[in-house]
């Protein structure tokens, strides 16, 4: 029997409109009355996550940032990393041939010099925003993760530059198919889990987990049991073939899941695409 169920949340656990529906919510309860911790894993940052539990009133630990930091129900931290001051002064300064906006994510809040009030939709549910401000003010330590904006495309030939110039100084994941983020080398969402199963004195075969893009990667492949969205990027498709491929976000196809799961464990699902 697993013990913790770890879910993304951005085309996972949320729906087109970036909103956890009725049904999603009533499995997570009933997850929770069967004694499942539950943990959310994300890119969003922790400001943003708290905002989100506490308008669809559920409750968690978080894996915020892709992994970068680790809070308690209480949002006491367990783990954090950053990236390291010289590495951030060195993409910050860099001109890197793109035309992508920057985002620096830091405990205090999300940074940016880019104005686009439609970067904002994904945050309506928590009123989280951005703050305007020169990147170049901001102080080089206690930065968590840098973020790049843009066409998938260019984001493609970014990541080709980044890492020549920086080689395994940080690790490089799309977290969407427009969001390329740099994270400090070494960290993601499966290590993080992992870090989390220690502190609740489990391994990570205790865990199931469930995710749809390339920065879930890490932590499905390690857990006892991964689930895959049906809406998933192809490309995570293509490099977990063994996982089993469960419903869209659209359609709420955790709870679908879980409903199954929790009445039926030991009968085979038949997912609903």
């Amino acid at each position: 029997m697993y013990r913790l169920a770890a879910f993304d949340m951005d085309g996972t656990l949320l729906m087109r409109d970036h909103n956890i529906g009725g049904a999603t919510l009533n499995a997570l309860h009933q997850l929770v009355d069967s004694g499942m911790i539950l943990t959310f894993a994300t890119g969003r940052h922790y400001i943003d996550m708290k905002g989100i539990l506490s308008h669809s009133g559920i409750n968690g630990y978080l894996i915020t940032g892709n992994g970068t930091r680790v809070c308690d129900l209480n949002g006491a931290p367990l783990y954090g990393m950053d990236l390291p001051a010289e590495l951030v002064e060195f993409v910050l300064r860099t001109p890197w041939q793109t035309n992508a906006s920057i985002h620096l994510f830091r405990d205090e809040g999300w940074f940016t010099d880019f104005h686009d009030p439609a970067l904002l939709t994904a945050h309506k549910t928590s009123g989280f925003q951005y703050q305007l401000t020169a990147l170049d003010a901001l102080p080089l330590t206690g930065n968590h993760k840098i973020c790049f904006i843009a066409s998938h495309q260019e984001l493609i030939e970014l990541k080709a530059q980044l890492e020549q110039q920086m080689g395994d100084k940080a690790d490089f994941c799309f977290s969407a198919v427009e969001c390329l983020e740099v994270l400090p080398r070494g960290c993601n969402k499966g290590a993080a889990l992992e870090q989390l199963s220690h502190h609740l004195d489990l391994t990570l075969a205790d865990c199931m987990a469930f995710g749809d893009a390339m920065n879930d990667k890490e932590m499905l492949s390690r857990v006892g049991r991964g689930l895959v969205m049906g809406n998933a990027l192809p490309q995570l498709k293509q490099e977990l073939p063994q996982l089993q491929v469960i419903g869209r976000c659209e359609h709420q196809g955790v709870a679908h899941y879980l409903q199954h799961w929790l009445s039926s464990p030991h009968l085979t699902y038949s997912p609903e695409f």
